[in-house]
C-alpha cells in the first residue's frame, strides 16, 4: 500500500464534533444553494443571447475554445484547487506562506500554458480563422487558475460567500450582459470577449476575500524546494482533477471530430443546460474538502463515511429534482435557446441523468484523493478511457445505420452518462473498503419522488409550450420536493434548511 493510502486504518467512532461538522456542511451546502439559484437565473439570459442572436456555429467556434482554454487553466492548478487545504491542515503550517506558494506556482504553470497557446491558438481554433483577439485568450489562463486557488483557500477559512459571489453572481452576470453588448462590437469575437470579461471580474472577486483572510504577499518570499514537493504530492490530484474535468469535456472533443460546428454549438447548449444541476455538486464542494481534512488528521473515518453519504443525498436529491424539471418538458426549455437547438433534446436528457448518476463518484471521490489518490486516478482513468471507446463506438453505429450527425449528440451524451455510472459504483466501493465504514447516498424516496415528479411532468407535456415552462416545470417540482421531504428527508437531512449561528470552527460563515 502506497503512503498516501495508509489513512485505510481502522475506522474510529465519530468525535463529537461531528454535529459541528454536520452543520458546517449544512450551512456552506446552503449558502452555495443560494448562488446557484443566483448563478441559474443569471446563466439563462447568456443561453438565450448566445443561442438566438449568435447562432449555433458562432456558439461552436467559442465553446471549443473555451474547452482547450480551460483544460489548460484546470492543469495549471497543479491539482491545489483541493490539495491546498491539506495543505494548510499540516500542523504547523504557515497559512500565508502556504497560500501564496500555491499562488506561485499556479502562476508558472499557467504562464507556460498561456504561452503555448500564444504560440498556436490553432488548437483553440482548429477551424482557423484566427485574427482579431483569438490569440490574446490564452492569457485566460492567469485568471482562471488564479480564481480557483483563491476560493480554495476562502473555502479552507468556511467562506463560502466568496465562492458564491464570484461563481454564482459576477461571473454569470457579466457575461450575460457582455455578450449583448459586444453583440453590437463583433459578431464574431462577442462571445469569446464576453468571456474574458468574465472570468476576470470573477478573478478580482475571488482576490479580494483571499487578501482579507491571508494578507499580500509583502516580505513572502517563494521556497522552491518547498514548491517542487508541493507539486510532486499533488500530481495525482491534478490528474484526478484533470481526468474529472475531462470526462464533462471529452464528449465535446468526441463530437467535435465527427460532426460540424453547427451540431457541436446544438450539443454545447444541450450541455450548458444540464450542467445547471451539475452545480448543486459545487455547492458543497468548498466545504467538503476542509471539514474532510480534518477529520482524516484526527483518524475519524467514520464520521468521513457519514459525511460523504449524507452530502451524496443531498446532491443526487436537488439534481433529480433539477434534471426532472428541465428534462420532461425539454423540448420548450431548447426551444427557449432558439428553434434550432430543438434537435438537442434527447442529448439533454441523458446529459441531466448523467449528472444525477455522477453524484456518488463526486462526493466519494472528494474523500479519496486524500486516502486513496492513486487508485482513484486509476479509476478515473479507466473512466475516461471508458468513455472514449463507448462514445467512438455508439457514433460508429449510428453512422452505419444512416442516422442523421444530431443523434452522434445523443450518442456522446449516452456514453458520458453510462461511464459516470460506473465510475460511482467503483468509486463508492472502494472508499467504503478504505475507510471501513458504508458509504451509500441512494435511497427509496428518490424512486417515489421521481415517479411522482415523472407522472405529472407527462401531464405538462400536453399543454401548450408556454405553459409547459411557467405551469409544468413548478408542478414537478414542488411535487418532488414535496415527496422527497416528507419520505427522505431525517432530522439529520432537515439540519440543510436550517441555521446555524456557527461553523465548525465557531466562527460565522462569511457572505
Amino acid at each position: 500500500m502506497s503512503q498516501t493510502d495508509s489513512a485505510a486504518a481502522p475506522a474510529s467512532a465519530p468525535a463529537p464534533s461531528g454535529d459541528a461538522d454536520t452543520a458546517a456542511l449544512a450551512k456552506g451546502g446552503r449558502t452555495n444553494f443560494f448562488g446557484f439559484i443566483l448563478r441559474l437565473v443569471a446563466r439563462l439570459p447568456f443561453l438565450y443571447v448566445a443561442g438566438r442572436w449568435y447562432g449555433p456555429e458562432a456558439v461552436g467556434r467559442f465553446a471549443f475554445a473555451v474547452l482547450v482554454i480551460e483544460l489548460v487553466a484546470q492543469l495549471a492548478t497543479l491539482g491545489l484547487k483541493r490539495g491546498l487545504a491539506e495543505q494548510l491542515s499540516l500542523n504547523g503550517a504557515d497559512h500565508r506562506t502556504v497560500v501564496w506558494d500555491g499562488m506561485f506556482v499556479a502562476f508558472l504553470a499557467s504562464a507556460a500554458g498561456s504561452a503555448l497557446l500564444f504560440a498556436l491558438p490553432q488548437l483553440m481554433y482548429p477551424a482557423g480563422d484566427i485574427g482579431g483577439a483569438d490569440r490574446w485568450m490564452a492569457l485566460l489562463v492567469f485568471a482562471i487558475a488564479g480564481t480557483d486557488i483563491a476560493l480554495a483557500a476562502c473555502a479552507y477559512r468556511f467562506d463560502i460567500g466568496a465562492t458564491v459571489r464570484a461563481r454564482a453572481i459576477v461571473e454569470p452576470w457579466v457575461i450575460s450582459a457582455a455578450a449583448a453588448g459586444f453583440w453590437f462590437v463583433s459578431v464574431r469575437d462577442g462571445l469569446m470577449l464576453s468571456y474574458a470579461a468574465a472570468m476576470l471580474g470573477a478573478f478580482l472577486t475571488a482576490l479580494i476575500p483571499m487578501l482579507r483572510h491571508y494578507g499580500g504577499p509583502r516580505g513572502w518570499q517563494p521556497h522552491p524546494a518547498h514548491l517542487i514537493a508541493v507539486a510532486r504530492r499533488n500530481a495525482p490530484l491534478a490528474a484526478a482533477d484533470a481526468i474529472e474535468w475531462g470526462t464533462r469535456r471529452l464528449d465535446l472533443f468526441i463530437l467535435g471530430q465527427f460532426t460540424s460546428p453547427t451540431i457541436y454549438g446544438i450539443y454545447y447548449m444541450a450541455q450548458q443546460v444540464a450542467s445547471l444541476p451539475q452545480k448543486l455538486k459545487t455547492s458543497f464542494e468548498p466545504i467538503l474538502g476542509p471539514v474532510i481534512t480534518r477529520n482524516l488528521a484526527e483518524k475519524r473515518l467514520a464520521a468521513v463515511a457519514a459525511q460523504v453519504s449524507q452530502v451524496g443525498f443531498w446532491i443526487i436529491a436537488a439534481q433529480a429534482g433539477v434534471a426532472l424539471a428541465l428534462g420532461i418538458p425539454g423540448e420548450a426549455v431548447m426551444g427557449l435557446v432558439g428553434p434550432e437547438f430543438v434537435s438537442g433534446t434527447a442529448a439533454l436528457a441523458f446529459l441531466l441523468a448523467a449528472e444525477v448518476v455522477a453524484a456518488t463518484a463526486v462526493v466519494s471521490e472528494a474523500a479519496l484523493v486524500y486516502v486513496a489518490r492513486h487508485r482513484n486516478l486509476l479509476i478515473s482513468m479507466a473512466t475516461l478511457a471508458l468513455q472514449a471507446i463507448l462514445s467512438v463506438t455508439l457514433i460508429l453505429i449510428a453512422k452505419s445505420m444512416g442516422l442523421p450527425p444530431i443523434t452522434y449528440a445523443a450518442a456522446v451524451a449516452v456514453a458520458l452518462m453510462l461511464a459516470l455510472g460506473f465510475a460511482s459504483v467503483v468509486k463508492a466501493r472502494l472508499l467504503a473498503h478504505v475507510l471501513q465504514a458504508p458509504v451509500n447516498s441512494l435511497r427509496w424516496a428518490l424512486v417515489w419522488a421521481t415517479a411522482g415528479a415523472a407522472i405529472l411532468g407527462w401531464g405538462a407535456t400536453q399543454l401548450p409550450e408556454w405553459a409547459e415552462l411557467l405551469i409544468g416545470v413548478p408542478v414537478i417540482l414542488g411535487i418532488y420536493s414535496w415527496l422527497i421531504w416528507t419520505r427522505g428527508f431525517g432530522p439529520a437531512d432537515r439540519a440543510l434548511f436550517k441555521k446555524h449561528p456557527e461553523t465548525a470552527t465557531g466562527e460565522p460563515t462569511a457572505v
